[in-house]
């Protein structure tokens, strides 16, 4: 039974239960008592909460020393007849204890931000929050932790209630320190923070997007330097033995996945992060289908995974990211009927900012090459002549997921072909291409557009097409020149001179390289794979032959990937170098297009296997426990 702390009667009330002959002096020693003035104690400590070992919280809470001050004075000389009076913070201390024993935790936090000094406030704030999380009240942990004054005690906190949510079977990762990180230690404002300025939301690979919808890009190195000065470190999930066993072919029934997912949101649990990470795939190199057991699987290499120092979930072995099922679901409903089959992004310069740009630097041409002191300034007029850069989602929603790895990964891929971003991957920027090839520079300004789709040397099909094989999955960059109008005008021409292809060429074949040093093109990779089995289950009519309408995967199902900030702009992609006193300024268009369904369409790339049929039959489920959507077998 939760005990409560009560507020005393009042005096009237007391005194009206005293025999007549009783009122007088009893009303008085409580008229005395309450006039009486003691000396607190100066040494109470107050709560406070360490991390113990292997990163748990405890609570410790010290207890206040006896306290003998001099005794009330009664009616009668030299007889006690009241307990001493609390300090403020004892009572706040009992007040905060007893709200949180009744449940109240909002009143709870009321009295807690009572308190002045930002140690006792810290410490009461924490004694509530452990209490949430002890009741599987996350959400409202949370909100109770960001009311911590000490930011490092705030990500701590932060950090232990993300484990203990995955621990409860909790489904996410642990971004709410990392945004809280960010917006510490970052310039602002934030309209979290400050009521006016930008927000964050919960993506790995650490961007920005404010409320008018520009892009940032977080500095990687600089907020991976501070978590590590905060402690915070990569982690391991916490795993079944089986799951976490590293698999060259793991199995995921994407029916049997959709129906314990289904169950799961009707029953308002939330969904595990086992489910989440899609059992730790990776890449996809199968699907089957059994139509006697209506199953359609997915198959491919599976590893325990731990999330790094950004929070992105990856293979604890390869590094590589896992797989994700908000990413499945989002391409699935693009590619379900009704979809649009197709989908990417584009990221493009303004019409009147290719004009000024263009007339800013045809008159810069004119005047003759720029001494030394006038390039900073010069470059700096670049980017401010073309201005921001629209970002066009199209195929999947816009503040989904899969768009903003798409918008990430296309942005990133133009900042390393103009030299701005770094990379240890074999890709030298246009600039030093030129540089090394001397006879293509020409001066002025060049238009060029880069944009990546996804590459397959082949999918294979068995002849009753229930067993299908993906080769060779990776990702294509192509290039092309565009002429610019007088008034800015982009005009396509089909064509990409030399340098431009090489570029083009270099990114293409460097990309393993890539995807290994920065996951976001590694998770752009697995998108186009899950993408693949979308458009090969609408392509052949997998759903209609299982009757299995996509259910909680369905446009209209249940299921809620989770929802970003859509990003609409981004500043400017330009750069610039000067070779033998010229200036040759390069702006960049382009996007990530994929057409899926084209690959499944390529007569080349689409292939009969006919043994592929004895890869499926060694592959088929045997009994596996209710419930048991995933399995592991020996690649044949």
């Amino acid at each position: 039974m939760h005990q409560r702390v009560s507020v005393p009667e009042t005096t009237s009330a007391r005194c009206g239960q005293v025999a007549p002959l009783l009122v007088g002096a009893a009303c008085f020693a409580a008229l005395l008592v309450g006039l009486a003035i003691f000396q607190p104690a100066s040494d109470v400590e107050t709560p406070a909460v360490a991390i113990g070992e292997r990163g748990a919280v405890t609570d410790q809470v010290a207890s206040a020393p006896a306290v003998k001050p001099a005794p009330f004075a009664s009616a009668e000389a030299g007889e006690p007849v009241a307990p001493i009076a609390a300090t403020p913070a004892e009572e706040r201390q009992q007040q905060v204890a007893g709200h949180v024993d009744a449940g109240e935790f909002q009143q709870a936090v009321d009295v807690a931000l009572t308190a002045t000094s930002a140690d006792e406030r810290t410490a009461l704030l924490k004694q509530i929050a452990r209490a949430q999380i002890q009741m599987g009240a996350f959400d409202a942990a949370r909100a109770t932790i960001r009311r911590i004054p000490d930011s490092e005690q705030r990500v701590a906190e932060q950090v232990e209630t993300a484990r203990q949510e995955l621990l409860a079977g909790g489904s996410g990762a642990d971004f709410e320190s990392l945004i809280d990180l960010i917006q510490n230690e970052t310039e602002g404002p934030w309209f979290d923070v400050d009521g006016i300025g930008g927000t964050i939301t919960e993506f790995e690979s650490g961007v920005r997007v404010d409320p008018t919808g520009l892009l940032y890009q977080v500095n990687r190195r600089e907020l991976s330097g501070k978590l590590a000065a905060l402690g915070v470190r990569a982690r391991k999930a916490d795993l079944n033995e089986d799951m976490a066993r590293p698999s060259a072919l793991r199995m995921v029934s994407l029916t049997r996945l959709e129906k314990a997912v289904a169950e799961r949101v009707a029953s308002g649990q939330p969904v595990v992060e086992s489910m989440q990470q899609l059992a730790g795939l990776s890449q996809i190199q199968y699907v089957f289908v059994y139509p006697e057991e209506g199953e359609v699987v997915v198959a491919g290499p599976a590893e325990g995974w731990a999330y790094n120092e950004l929070g992105m979930p990856v293979g604890v072995n390869s590094g590589r990211p896992t797989l994700q099922l908000d990413d499945l679901v989002t391409v699935l409903r693009t590619f379900a009927p009704g979809g649009q089959q197709i989908f990417g992004c584009s990221i493009d310069p303004r019409q009147e900012g290719l004009k000024e740009l263009q007339e800013f630097v045809a008159a810069s041409q004119a005047n003759g090459p720029l001494s030394p002191g006038e390039v900073r300034a010069w470059a700096e007029q670049l980017g401010q002549k073309l201005g921001r850069q629209d970002i066009t989602v199209y195929g999947v929603p816009t503040d989904s997921r899969v768009a903003r790895v798409l918008v990430e990964a296309d942005y990133r891929m133009k900042l390393i072909g103009l030299g701005k971003w770094d990379q240890t991957a074999d890709i030298p920027s246009y600039f030093d291409l030129l540089g090394q090839n001397p006879e293509y520079i020409a001066g002025g300004m060049d238009a060029l557009r880069w944009w990546m789709t996804m590459q397959y040397d082949s999918v294979l099909h068995s002849d009753d097409h229930n067993a299908f094989e993906v080769r060779g999955s990776s990702v294509l960059c192509q290039s092309e020149n565009q002429f610019l109008t007088d008034q800015g005008q982009r005009v396509e021409t089909g064509k990409s001179e030399p340098m431009n292809q090489l570029f083009a060429s270099r990114f293409t074949e460097q990309f393993g390289q890539l995807a290994q040093e920065d996951p976001i093109f590694a998770d752009m990779q697995g998108i186009f794979d899950l993408a693949l089995v979308a458009a090969l289950i609408r392509h052949e009519r997998i759903d209609e032959r299982l009757q299995w309408d996509l259910g909680a995967f369905g446009i209209n199902g249940e299921y809620q990937p989770a929802r970003y900030a859509a990003p609409t702009e981004v500043d400017t992609a330009v750069n610039h170098r000067v070779y033998r006193g010229t200036e040759v300024v390069v702006q960049v268009a382009g996007g990530v297009r994929a057409d899926l369904l084209s690959v499944l369409n390529d007569a080349e790339k689409w292939q009969s296997a006919p043994r592929l049929g004895q890869t499926a039959e060694g592959s088929r489920p045997a009994n596996l426990p209710e419930g048991r959507w995933w399995w592991d077998v020996t690649a044949n």
